[in-house]
Formats: C-alpha cells, structure tokens, sequence
C-alpha cells in the first residue's frame, strides 16, 4: 500500500466532512489530518451509517474470494484484485470510525444474500447479482466517501460485467434452451388446460388434454431440434474441403498453382491468394488439409441432434408437466385451474427472474412481464373456452 498525499497536493477540493481528508482510498491517512481544529466527534447517525459500510464492504470481499475460490487462471487473480480492493474500503471506514469500530456487523440483506449464494453456489448467477450490487454504490452522493473509491465501485462493476459476461456465453446456448422450452411447456399446456376446462367437460377429457398437449408440443420441440441441428451439421460439412484435393496439393505445379483459385474464392486479393498458396505448396505434408485456412468459429461445436431433441423434450415437458400436476393428483373443476394457475404462475415468475438476474437487470420485472404473457394466454384461451362450452351447450 502506498502512500496518498493530502487533498491539496491531488490538486482536488476536499469534501467537508468530519475533519478528515476523503480523497485517500485505503484508509492510510490519519481521519484528523489536514485539519488546524480538532476534528469534530462524528454523529451517531454518521457511526451508524460507516458501521454499515464497512460490514457491507467486509461481506462483499468474502464474496470474491469465495468466487475465487472456485476459478483458478485469470478469473481467480481479478477476483481476488477485487477482494484486495474492498479491503482497502474497509480501512477508510475503519480509519473514519476509530474507537467507534465496536463489533463486527452483518452487512445489508442483499450483501449477505449473495454472500450465501456464492458459498453454495458462485457461477454466473452470483456474478450478475455482484454486478447489481456494485452498481447501487451511494458513495456518490456521500460526502464521507472519498471520489476515488466512488469511482472505484463503478469500476468494479464494469470489472464484475466482463466476468460475468464471460459465464453468459459459455451457459446461453443450454440456458435459452432450457427457459424458452419450459416457458413453451408452461404457457401452451396451461392455456390448453384452461380452455379446454373452462368448456365444463368432464374431468378425464381435461386431463386427456393435458397429456396430449404435454407429448404433442414435447415431441414437436424434440422434432423442431432435431431438424434444425442435423440441418446446421450438414450445411457446415457441406463447406469442408474433400480430402481428396487436399491430398492433390503435393502435385499441384507450383507455377500455375491452380490452388490460389480456391484462396480467391475464399475472399482473398490475387496477390495474397497466389503467397499463400506457394506456401502451402512449398510446405506441403501429408497432414496438410485445406479446411485448415477456413474460419475456425465458422465450425464451432453446435452439438449433437439426438442431444439437441432429448433436452428440447425434456425441457418441454418439465414446464407442460406443472399445470397438469393438480389433475393428475386428483382435482378439477374451477379448484384445479385456479392450482394449475398458481403452480404455473409460481413457475414462470421463476424463469423470469432467473433470466433477469442472468441479463443483469431486475429480476422482478421480467417476472412479471413473463407472468403477464402466461396469463394473457391462459385468459384468452379460457375465455374462448367459456364461449365454446356455451355454444355447444
């Protein structure tokens, strides 16, 4: 740690706070320092309000380490760079409080959320939740805070972003597949359930629906999925050069050198196109193949269909299964919408949120805009149920 001048030699006006310098970022300067009157006691509400900053940065440091703790490489030295961070937080609190210090406190209920979260779980979850945390700093607008370690705290959130951004794509493909199947299980087989009960059929045709819709739609994604991957398999072989021109390429004459056609075609100028392919020429073996020069992302691994189709069934039928359990068990009637209505409900507020926390914004919000899709759906299925059962009736 080394040293901070004061305020003056930042060439910084210093924030009139309780006699002390705030410009300092580790708490290494002395809170009466750069002041001629002794330093007025702080407030009680002014100890209250250091106390929890420093319990809250004190929980958000255990929270990178134990983050680190389960990465290793890069991600484990910037999380623990975090952690060294909030302990230098600490110290300006700690420098602030002095002998009002008293005993260790619990950080805010978020704090120790995501402290608990990160023990259990770490992952991408709780780095997107670490993200929202650093970016409701007050420090800002606290006259105690130093401006360097406001600063510091939206830099740390930016810090927090990247990593998490890095989870993100290494968990989307499987992610959106798993949400986007439950919700179509949920929200299809609900609305099914609902229209076809609120007919005022008979207890047996609801649940009749209900299973039908389950293996109708688990089967169509699985059959959606296993087209459309095998599809996307064969388009990408379909750009793979045969081996047999790869193994052409040791009798090729270098002065015509025909191979520069296939680098031309590729995108390349003429004048690349003919250097390239004298290298290749010239560096000829027989491992040597043409796909090589191709863009390795263009080929990355999409996975297979069979494991495409299983998972998009499995996901499917996850979320159909819900508002079918209250039949299964036994109710009906009005009774068992208003159950399969709260068990789906429940569900889709838990995909939402699960999606909002992993985007980085407020969970509430996209758990209620996924509830109010759901029951948007169910509504006008339920009402064009009532309206069918009348018209028959």
């Amino acid at each position: 740690m080394g040293k901070v001048g004061t305020c003056e030699s930042q060439g910084r006006e210093p924030r009139k706070t309780a006699g002390h310098c705030p410009w300092h970022t580790g708490g290494m300067t002395s809170p009466s320092h750069n002041s001629d009157a002794p330093a007025a006691p702080p407030t009680p509400r002014q100890i209250r309000r250091w106390r929890r900053y420093l319990a809250d940065e004190q929980a958000e440091g255990a929270v990178y380490r134990e983050l680190a703790g389960r990465r290793t490489g890069e991600e484990r030295d910037i999380l623990l760079a975090l952690a060294e961070a909030e302990l230098r937080h600490e110290q300006h609190w700690r420098d602030l409080l002095g002998e009002h210090v008293g005993r260790p406190r619990k950080g805010s209920r978020r704090t120790r959320f995501l402290a608990v979260l990160a023990r259990r779980l770490g992952g991408v979850f709780v780095l997107a939740l670490a993200q929202q945390a650093e970016s409701r700093t007050t420090y800002d607008t606290d006259a105690d805070a130093p401006a360097r370690m406001a600063a510091d705290e939206r830099i740390h959130g930016e810090v927090v972003r990247g990593l998490a951004t890095r989870g993100r794509q290494r968990l989307s493909g499987t992610f959106r597949a798993a949400v986007f199947g439950a919700n179509d299980g949920l929200v299809s087989n609900l609305a099914l359930i609902l229209g076809v009960g609120a007919s005022g059929v008979a207890h047996s045709y609801v649940l009749l629906a209900g299973m039908s819709g389950l293996l109708a739609g688990a089967l169509s994604m699985g059959a959606g999925e296993f087209v459309s991957v095998r599809s996307q398999r064969e388009l990408l072989e379909a750009e793979n050069p045969s081996p047999l021109a790869s193994r052409a390429i040791g009798d090729l004459d270098v002065n015509a050198n025909e191979l520069a056609l296939v680098y031309r075609a590729r995108g390349m100028d003429a004048d690349e196109a003919h250097t390239h392919a004298a290298h290749v020429i010239d560096t000829f073996t027989e491992t040597t193949r043409l796909a090589e020069d191709l863009d390795a992302d263009r080929h990355e691994a999409i996975g297979t269909a069979w494991g495409a189709a299983v998972s998009s069934f499995l996901f499917f039928a996850s979320g159909a299964l819900i508002p079918l359990f209250p039949y299964l068990l036994g109710a009906s009637g009005f009774t068992a919408m208003v159950i399969a209505l709260t068990l789906t409900g429940a569900a889709l507020c838990l995909t939402g949120a699960a999606v909002g926390i992993l985007s980085g914004a407020s969970p509430w919000k996209r758990a209620m805009r996924q509830l109010g899709i759901g029951l948007g759906a169910a509504l006008a299925t339920y009402l064009l149920g009532t309206v069918f059962g009348v018209a028959v009736g």
